[in-house]
Order: structure tokens, then sequence, then C-alpha cells
């Protein structure tokens, strides 16, 4: 059974447009990393404290969006963040932009690895996997 998406919701602001009156595309990034970085706080691993402690980097190596209607606005907009999938030494987050009556107006999607002391890539914490596994939307790991 897959479990329902995390979700977390912005409202489109001035800053966020452009000359078009439409979201800048960038943003969209941003709004999909403040929904990651409510995720881990709520998986009990606040990034915070996690560049604060230095035990765990995860930084991104891979980010795509694809936009389905412009974000206007106003808009108060819905981020359905979902883990796709976990590997030995990545993961990867699934965004949905979903506006108030349901049109899906945007998805994205961030591939984070874990790197070791050294700075290289080095398999996910234990903690973390435990953490991400009960909101992953397939039914099997990757490793």
């Amino acid at each position: 059974m897959t479990p329902p998406p995390f979700r977390h919701t912005f409202t489109v602001r001035l800053h966020d447009i452009d000359a078009a009156g439409i979201l800048f595309y960038g943003h969209l990034f941003r709004h999909a990393h403040d929904a990651y970085e409510a995720f881990m706080t709520i998986i009990g691993l606040p990034l915070h404290r996690l560049i604060q402690d230095g035990d765990c980097r995860l930084p991104l190596v891979h980010a795509e969006a694809d936009y389905r209607q412009p974000l206007r606005h106003g808009e108060v907009i819905q981020v359905e963040l979902d883990v796709q999938q976990i590997g030995r030494s990545a993961f990867t987050l699934d965004y949905r932009f979903v506006d108030e009556v349901g049109r899906e107006k945007a998805r994205a999607r961030t591939v984070h690895v874990h790197l070791g002391p050294a700075g290289a890539s080095a398999p996910l914490p234990v903690a973390l996997v435990a953490a991400l596994r009960p909101w992953i939307s397939r039914s099997e790991l990757d490793d």
C-alpha cells in the first residue's frame, strides 16, 4: 500500500513572480526545497541540525521539473512530496505542485547523495533510511 505524500503548503508571493505575472521557473525549486526542509524536520532529521553536527551531508546531484500550468500570484499551492527511491548512497524525492481545486501545476524531482568525511559518496546512514522508508511511494527499495 502506498503511503500518503507529505504535504507542504505555500502561497505564490509577489517576489516569486516574473514580469509575466507567473512564478519564475527557478523559484519552483526554492519551494520544493522548503517542502524538503519541512519533511526532514517531520521525520526527525532537521537539516539545520544535520548541518550543525556535520555528520550527514546530503547535497543535490540532480534536479528536474516539468511545468504543466502557470502558478500565479496569490495562488495557494500544496506541494505533495513522496520518497521515490532509496538507494545505497542516494535517495530520490518527487514533488507534485497542486492548486486549491486539485489541478496539477508542476512536478519536480531531486536526487540527494550522502557524502562521507572524505567528500565521496557513502552509504546512507541507517537512521536516515529508517526515517525515509515509511514515506516511500514504491513497494520495493533499490540497492
